[in-house]
């Protein structure tokens, strides 16, 4: 607020309305909005809200019309000899100084305020970003470790695949080679081909009552030698 400036500003604390209409004025150059003013100043003994100064005079505490008729204006200081109007104008500007002077002084505390909070937001902030830069390097740091350990485990389960099929494929090589051997044996036991085997037996019989040629028809000429004793049981 300027000298140029036509709006005053309620004194009152956490208000800091623009005046209009009607505002209480007091001996200690302070200014209240209506509201205000009203509410603090019928009690008694009055107390200026913003200086906390005794406001016991009987023209300590004025309500004043802010913009005044033509009328009032023509007659209030009609009458006065010059140097009475002129000591009630200086009276009148130096209030409007002081209250200028005030608001100045109020916007820079204001300022020094906001710069004093902001600067400690900040630190603040710098001190989070600093906390959140070393949290993420050791989250990174631990993706790094992780990924690690996962291709670790990715080679080991690859090695043991490997092992694994080089396995199965031993087992069902070494288990060909025992069927077949088993195999072997068995056309080759005496006992294999004796009664001891009734179910084999009844396999037999049944192949040949039905005059079909078993597996055996086709083996070796020592299998040939073998019929007689086959014939005979």
């Amino acid at each position: 607020m300027s000298l140029c400036d036509d709006t005053l500003l309620c004194n009152f604390p956490k208000c800091r309305i623009k005046l209009n209409g009607f505002a209480w004025v007091t001996a200690c150059s302070h200014v209240f909005c209506d509201q205000h003013g009203s509410g603090e100043f019928t009690r008694s003994p009055a107390i200026c809200p913003a200086c906390s100064s005794a406001l016991s005079g009987k023209l300590d505490i004025v309500r004043t019309e802010l913009s005044p008729s033509e009328e009032y204006k023509a007659m209030v200081l009609a009458g006065l000899r010059p140097d009475i109007v002129l000591d009630i104008s200086s009276r009148a500007l130096a209030f409007w100084s002081y209250q200028v002077h005030q608001e100045h002084m109020y916007q820079e505390y204001s300022l020094s305020q906001a710069e004093g909070q902001l600067k400690q937001m900040e630190k603040v902030l710098t001190q989070q970003n600093q906390s959140r830069e070393l949290e993420l390097t050791a989250m990174r740091g631990e993706i790094s470790s992780l990924k690690k350990v996962m291709e670790d485990y990715k080679r080991k389960y690859s090695e043991m695949s490997e092992r694994l099929m080089e396995r199965n494929r031993q087992y069902q090589k070494l288990q060909g080679l025992y069927d077949s051997l088993r195999l072997r044996n068995m056309v080759r036991s005496p006992q294999f081909l004796s009664t001891g085997h009734d179910g084999d037996g009844r396999f037999f019989s049944c192949l040949e009552a039905d005059g079909a040629k078993t597996f055996f028809q086709f083996s070796s000429p020592a299998r040939e030698r073998g019929r007689p004793f086959l014939k005979k049981y």
